[in-house]
């Protein structure tokens, strides 16, 4: 549905979207969801909605997109609190349907905190579009001081849900050092710079803060097995 000219995700030169490219995401919505349900019908339903979220978000008749506080809480929900719902029901020994709801929070924080930043660079090729994005309506010094924000709250709610186990929560703090350093120093050429918010710094921070979070996570299940 987006029809890029610039740098978008993790293509410095997207190629225009085909029909046969249309019809191949049909597809694999459809074996995605055919193969969810051999996990069960609540995790196909998790999938769905997904599916449905994401096509409302970028079809162009919705567009939910386009709407700044529609579009981040179509993110924020979906791609975070509802993938870790999915995920701990897909991987849990019982398919438990009582999970945890901290987790939910931290895992749609850390998505939120992330999305503006991910737009930052856009604003003028957006609203080219038809789209004003959460990051164009508070602008871009703005953006920063909202991530920084949703990442605080993240911080904390991980604090309260680590409080048993300190030593792990320590180590959230230190694996996610390079994340804050990177932030701080890219915000503040941002501050002296417009023109630094750009396609490469967005894709950067990016970059950093998934390979951050995944080594924490990952480094918790070589502890923990």
């Amino acid at each position: 549905m987006d029809r890029d000219v610039t740098p978008i995700g993790g293509l410095r030169s997207p190629l225009q979207p085909t029909m046969q490219l249309f019809f191949v995401t049909i597809v694999m919505d459809l074996l995605a969801l055919i193969l969810s349900l051999y996990i069960s019908i609540p995790f196909m339903m998790g999938i769905m909605l997904y599916i449905l979220a994401s096509r409302a978000y970028s079809y162009r008749g919705i567009r939910l997109k386009r709407l700044p506080v529609a579009g981040f809480l179509t993110v924020f929900l979906f791609q975070g609190a509802l993938i870790f719902f999915i995920t701990w029901h897909g991987s849990h020994i019982h398919q438990s349907l009582d999970v945890p709801l901290i987790p939910c929070i931290i895992s749609s924080l850390l998505i939120g905190a992330l999305y503006p930043l991910t737009q930052v660079y856009q604003h003028e090729d957006d609203k080219k579009d038809g789209v004003i994005t959460l990051s164009y309506t508070l602008g871009k010094k703005g953006s920063f001081v909202f991530s920084m924000m949703l990442f605080l709250a993240a911080t904390a709610m991980m604090y309260i849900l680590l409080t048993p186990q300190p030593n792990q929560f320590y180590l959230f703090l230190l694996v996610m050092l390079p994340v804050v350093l990177f932030f701080l120093y890219w915000m503040k050429k941002v501050w002296s710079n417009n023109s630094e918010a750009n396609y490469k710094n967005s894709l950067l921070m990016n970059a950093i803060a998934t390979l951050c979070t995944t080594v924490f996570f990952l480094t918790l299940i070589i502890l923990n097995h």
